[in-house]
């Protein structure tokens, strides 16, 4: 069954002038993929993997361009016209992706990026964008502390931001647990701290307990071997220093300093600590 909006594995059937057809099913029949996009490596029995959705004609095609985002995956994408309908998101394709007024949570502007999730219209099969994403998450049942997510950055509130996780899950990460500049936006992986009862995630952008530690100390190690052997911040050292510095808090960062001690590779002085 072909699936619109998605990435669809088909055998090149016949060739045209205009492109090569391919083997559809019974309510789509043959599927063009356009010449712009042949290349000379494709022959007629080959199977192919391309993006199926609908052109300016509303005609099926098929195409070997890229999508920032499938039917089901939220994205973050620009507006790059509107009209008296609503606005055209620029999304990888030659063809923009709609996204009607009554999808709009606000006025969507020229040039301004937004959070949107992609889905198929269910009454004319078009593909849309909609950024009433809130109805598109899914409450989280389990997922085990520590785990490393994926997230999208969704947008800024009191307490950090909100993202979602895994292309599924609302999260939330916390201003203390940010160490570098975030945007709406951006991709990043994130590490799970807690799941809520209310479904919702709380995540941290370094790994958790003993594995974060763990890491950082390679890393503060390294620091030391390429500045001849010092750091002149030690356990006194505020916690603004130490996250500046190195993006980490101030625990972890007496943890690997800890660690480094235990395994006799540091001394620890008034001033900071050195190599053993």
């Amino acid at each position: 069954m072909i699936e619109l909006g998605k990435y669809n594995t088909l055998r090149i059937d016949h060739a045209a002038d205009h492109g090569l057809y391919l083997a559809g099913d019974e309510l789509t029949g043959d599927i063009l993929m356009p010449q712009r996009y042949v290349t000379p490596q494709m022959n007629v029995g080959d199977e192919v993997e391309v993006f199926v959705y609908l052109d300016q004609d509303e005609r099926i095609v098929a195409t070997t361009e890229t999508p920032l985002a499938t039917v089901g995956q939220f994205a973050f994408l620009q507006v790059a016209w509107t009209n008296q309908y609503g606005a055209f998101l620029s999304w990888g394709l030659m063809k923009d992706l709609f996204c009607p007024f009554r999808e709009q949570k606000q006025r969507m502007e020229r040039g301004k990026g937004y959070i949107v999730y992609v889905k198929e219209d269910e009454a004319t099969h078009r593909l849309m964008a909609t950024a009433k994403v809130e109805k598109h998450i899914e409450m989280c049942e389990k997922l085990l502390h520590g785990t490393a997510v994926d997230c999208l950055v969704w947008q800024k509130t009191e307490l950090g931001f909100k993202v979602i996780i895994d292309n599924r899950y609302q999260g939330q990460l916390y201003d203390n647990q940010i160490f570098r500049p975030l945007r709406t936006g951006d991709r990043l992986t994130a590490y799970v701290d807690h799941v809520r009862q209310d479904g919702k995630v709380d995540v941290t952008l370094q790994p958790t307990g003993h594995r974060q530690a763990l890491d950082f100390a390679e890393v503060l190690l390294r620091y030391l071997y390429e500045n001849d052997g010092r750091c002149n911040l030690g356990d006194k050292a505020p916690a603004e220093l130490i996250a500046d510095r190195f993006q980490v808090s101030k625990k972890t960062y007496k943890r690997a300093v800890g660690d480094l001690y235990r395994r006799r590779l540091i001394v620890i002085e008034d001033d900071g600590i050195r190599l053993a």
